[in-house]
């Protein structure tokens, strides 16, 4: 049995990165494909777009910041309710439509004639720009990968005693220090799970910042698929998702060594 999953693990995970990697090292045909013959001039193009790679890792960032300021309080009432199921079961509803008409659904909020701004209206506000910049972006990337926050989250603190907290606040301690300094401690895992899956993904998006993102809101995502699709340099495109791929597992394995000091 064991040899199977080898076999998933090499068709699904080792054999597309390889090929990415080596396709990195080669020249580009002028038609799209590339030429085998080894070549370091598709990383010689990677310095121009450092400030797109800076972009793409502060809105990652800052989404997965908010992202887990609004899961953790919603995970502890989750786990500590008599309706856990029934917010549970809101939680994953998301789940059953499909993300791009979520955030096609955006746009209708946020748009000029959106939602907002209909009721912005009202006290003769606006219209104001909501779409096609940052705020919009990370909006849609926090409302999209909240649900992968939620639920490593409450199972963590579904496993904490409320004996626990409340020998704390026994003790004269806040809510807020109770909260902080005793109860995120005993879910650093569910924390550091969170925080894997919203910043990876988030940091490779591509529909959402091509739907509801501005020019100066692109990430690599999108550049990747631009080289690949339109320029039509593959070498190009490989070299820029190995460094996505590399910042990802940096971000891992800082996660992991921050877990173990701790």
């Amino acid at each position: 049995m064991k040899y199977v999953y080898f076999l998933w693990l090499l068709f699904l995970f080792i054999l597309p990165i390889s090929i990415v990697f080596v396709y990195s090292f080669l020249e580009p045909q002028i038609y799209g494909g590339i030429k085998w013959s080894f070549s370091l001039e598709a990383y010689s193009y990677l310095p121009r777009y450092l400030a797109l790679i800076w972009r793409s890792v502060w809105i990652a960032g800052v989404a997965t910041f908010i992202t887990l300021a609004v899961a953790v309080p919603v995970a502890f009432y989750i786990a500590r309710s008599k309706l856990k199921n029934f917010l549970l079961l809101l939680t994953v509803i998301p789940f059953w439509t499909n993300s791009l008409i979520r955030i096609y659904a955006w746009k209708i909020v946020l748009g000029n004639n959106g939602l907002i701004n209909q009721f912005l209206g009202l006290f003769g506000i606006g219209p104001v720009q909501f779409l096609y910049n940052s705020f919009a972006v990370i909006l849609v990337i926090v409302y999209t990968y909240l649900p992968f926050a939620i639920l490593p989250l409450y199972a963590a603190m579904e496993k904490v005693e409320d004996s626990i907290l409340e020998v704390s606040l026994d003790l004269g301690a806040s809510r807020m220090y109770t909260f902080t300094r005793v109860l995120l401690p005993n879910v650093r895992a569910g924390l550091l799970t969170a925080f894997v899956f919203v910043f990876i993904p988030a940091l490779g998006s591509y529909a959402i910042p091509d739907l509801v993102g501005g020019v100066n809101s692109k990430m690599i995502g999108n550049e990747i698929v631009r080289q690949l699709l339109t320029v039509r340099n593959w070498p190009v495109a490989s070299a820029m998702s190995n460094i996505l791929t590399l910042i990802a597992l940096l971000s891992i394995i800082f996660v992991m060594k921050r877990g173990e000091r701790r």
